[in-house]
């Protein structure tokens, strides 16, 4: 798969997923791929390796913020291909311990920058004619999960904003495709909070006996923002080995 001449932004790219989907858009040939996280230490390398990585250090909470640099992107390329909204936090508690604070701050940066992204950057791609907007949505999304009614409650907005943006950015024969992945267990940084237990419990019940690597998720997203998916819309792929079934 290819992404020769491609322009491409990542949300969350200084770490796990996110950075993992930053080199592949880069081995794949993508023209720039602009890293946008909060900090990027410990990035270097990426830099090194790979000329077309542009990291850009922006809180996707921040509407005017987002807007600015969506604008300086266009004007420096004159195009954007590819939108990766992976930006994401978990702030765990039980509901009825969960303050308003920890609900906040996971619904604004896992569901409002997502708004916030793809309203600068939908319109876009309407205009171009084409695009692909990759959202990163969780099987918790699917499920449910204990102690996470913030983290399922931003996930499955995801989900339904996936659906629709599917619906209004291909309005008027514009080819921009909205699809959304939903993780398993994935070795990330997120993932190393999780009591061991837990997660030796879900390798139990995944059936392909492991927990997932941020490379199984980030080829999912190489194919979603390359034409070898030019068919594909409005689809929650999971990439779970197996979990949920």
């Amino acid at each position: 798969m290819t992404l020769r001449d491609k322009v491409c932004v990542v949300t969350g790219g200084a770490r796990g997923i996110g950075r993992a989907i930053v080199e592949a858009y880069a081995a794949a040939g993508a023209r720039a791929v602009y890293a946008i996280d909060t900090g990027f230490d410990g990035f270097d390398e990426v830099t090194a390796t790979h000329a077309s990585v542009r990291p850009v250090v922006l809180d996707v909470t921040d509407a005017a913020a987002v807007d600015a640099a969506v604008a300086g992107f266009r004007t420096d390329e004159g195009r954007i291909d590819v939108l990766v909204n992976n930006a994401g936090i978990t702030r765990d508690n039980l509901l009825q311990k969960m303050t308003d604070d920890e609900w906040n701050a996971v619904i604004a940066v896992n569901l409002t920058g997502v708004f916030h992204m793809a309203r600068a950057i939908g319109p876009l791609m309407m205009e171009q004619g084409a695009g692909s907007i990759v959202n990163m949505a969780s099987i918790v999304a699917l499920t449910g999960n204990v102690g996470q009614s913030n983290y399922a409650a931003s996930k499955g907005g995801v989900i339904s904003l996936t659906k629709t943006w599917a619906k209004e950015f291909a309005r008027k024969g514009a080819q921009v495709r909205v699809n959304a992945i939903a993780p398993g267990f994935i070795r990330t940084p997120m993932t190393e909070k999780v009591p061991e237990r837990i997660l030796e419990a879900m390798v139990g019940k995944t059936l392909l006996g492991r927990l997932g690597e941020p490379e199984d998720v980030a080829n999912a997203a190489l194919w979603l923002a390359s034409d070898a998916s030019s068919y594909v819309t409005a689809q929650v792929i999971s990439v779970d080995g197996g979990l949920v079934i």
